[in-house]
């Protein structure tokens, strides 16, 4: 065991997110003792940045730890010989998700962060960053693990894996956790006792099995999911209750993400609602923003406030924490997790990311074998795995028919000429951040 402890650095670590993550890292210090912690941002966030960071130390010394919390804008210094880097970034801050949020909805389409054309813009903006970052890695700390919580998750550590030389990729999602939570609620059993096997992609993936003690509890919680009392959802993502005769006809426990996808229409007209309310999801999570940061700034504040569960990001901190600390104590725990497929899902290429359940050791996270798809989900994640892979040759090429192309691939996207007029007011909208893009022309 490394007796000097660990130094973990979190790049944009002026997120709300940071006092959950650094209430995880607090929980698990006799395991994972971290004896650095480098929160890491620019300029544009400073001012977080310190507030964030004046909060997380007031927690370490709370719980009497020796953990030195250092604050800093040069991600150079932080990263060297760090042990992990954690993303958690949000290039051009909430003032560009509204953007993405908006413009859709203006045409008829339906925005959203990591889905459609908002989810598209989010890739164009962040993969290039991460790359930086994934670069300064491989020179300053190339035996540390990255685990990227950075959405587009899926996209963007496919894009890191695929187009840099730092290969230590993970990438985390929140969604399969919550799901995990609330379907041990449902069955009434505690959450360790669950095991939910899942295969897709990053906000694409079903559960196909779910186990309680090793025995198959699926055909119980269809039953379950088809009662419209009983929905899967987070605080991000409105709560439409599913069709009951669908969830048994699919067999299978969709995430609360595919009601974009199952429910396009009902989702459209709600979205279309809250714009012409100014009340789009971004410029709510703006609000709150605010209110948590005012909450930060208290000087006898020393605890993560239960306020912050209103964020989309709940049970990040147990995400994250908990894959650092299988990796350093090579625990061959099991996690859902986005990794290189390696014929996990055998209807996907291998080298493409996938989320999948994997057992994790000091190596990095095994994925476990899925097998072929069902034919019933089959054609829908093709199609999303399609419009990642033309999305990250856009945005590492900054092509823009690569960028028109991913947009009409995309299923949530219903018109070309209307996916041109978007793809034209977004790149505009957001050109001070996408720099591989011609704009001259």
């Amino acid at each position: 065991m490394d007796t000097k402890g660990i130094k973990l650095v979190t790049i944009g670590g002026g997120s709300s997110y940071t006092p959950e993550f650094v209430e995880g890292i607090i929980k698990r210090y006799d395991e994972l003792p971290v004896r650095e912690l480098w929160l890491v941002d620019i300029e544009a966030g400073k001012e977080k940045l310190d507030i964030v960071g004046n909060l997380a130390r007031r927690m370490v010394k709370k719980a009497n730890l020796p953990m030195d919390v250092h604050l800093t804008l040069d991600r150079e210094a932080a990263l060297q010989n760090a042990d992990f880097v954690t993303t958690q970034i949000r290039v051009g801050l909430l003032e560009s998700r509204i953007k993405d949020e908006r413009i859709p909805i203006k045409h008829g389409m339906i925005g959203q962060e990591t889905n459609g054309a908002g989810g598209l813009f989010k890739a164009l903006r962040t993969i290039p960053v991460l790359m930086d970052i994934a670069e300064d890695m491989q020179r300053l700390c190339p035996n540390a693990w990255l685990i990227n919580f950075t959405n587009p998750a899926g996209m963007v550590t496919e894009a890191i894996i695929k187009h840099s030389n730092h290969k230590k990729v993970v990438g985390v999602c929140n969604v399969p956790i919550n799901m995990k939570i609330t379907i041990a609620n449902l069955l009434n059993v505690p959450v360790e006792k669950v095991q939910i096997k899942f295969a897709g992609l990053n906000h694409m993936s079903y559960g196909i099995d779910v186990f309680v003690d090793g025995k198959s509890k699926l055909a119980k919680v269809i039953e379950l999911l088809a009662n419209p009392e009983n929905q899967l959802s987070m605080n991000n993502i409105a709560p439409i209750p599913w069709e009951g005769e669908f969830i048994k006809a699919l067999h299978m426990i969709p995430s609360p993400y595919h009601r974009y996808y199952y429910k396009t229409g009902e989702i459209l007209s709600k979205e279309q609602k809250e714009f012409e309310q100014g009340k789009t999801r971004a410029e709510v999570v703006k609000e709150l923003e605010n209110k948590l940061f005012e909450l930060y700034k208290d000087p006898n504040l020393n605890i993560k406030p239960p306020q912050l569960a209103e964020r989309g990001g709940a049970y990040y901190s147990n995400v994250a924490c908990d894959l650092i600390s299988s990796i350093y104590n090579n625990k061959g725990d099991i996690q859902t997790l986005n990794v290189v497929n390696n014929g996990a899902i055998s209807s996907l290429p291998n080298d493409t990311v996938v989320e999948v359940n994997c057992t994790v050791t000091n190596n990095g996270p095994i994925p476990l074998a899925v097998g072929r798809l069902p034919f019933s989900i089959n054609g829908l994640i093709q199609q999303i795995k399609s419009f990642e892979l033309t999305a990250i040759e856009a945005a590492i090429t900054g092509s823009y028919e690569k960028a028109l192309l991913a947009l009409c691939i995309n299923p949530l996207i219903t018109d070309d000429e209307k996916a041109k007029v978007i793809l034209d007011e977004l790149l505009e909208a957001h050109k001070a951040y996408l720099p591989q893009f011609n704009f001259s022309s």
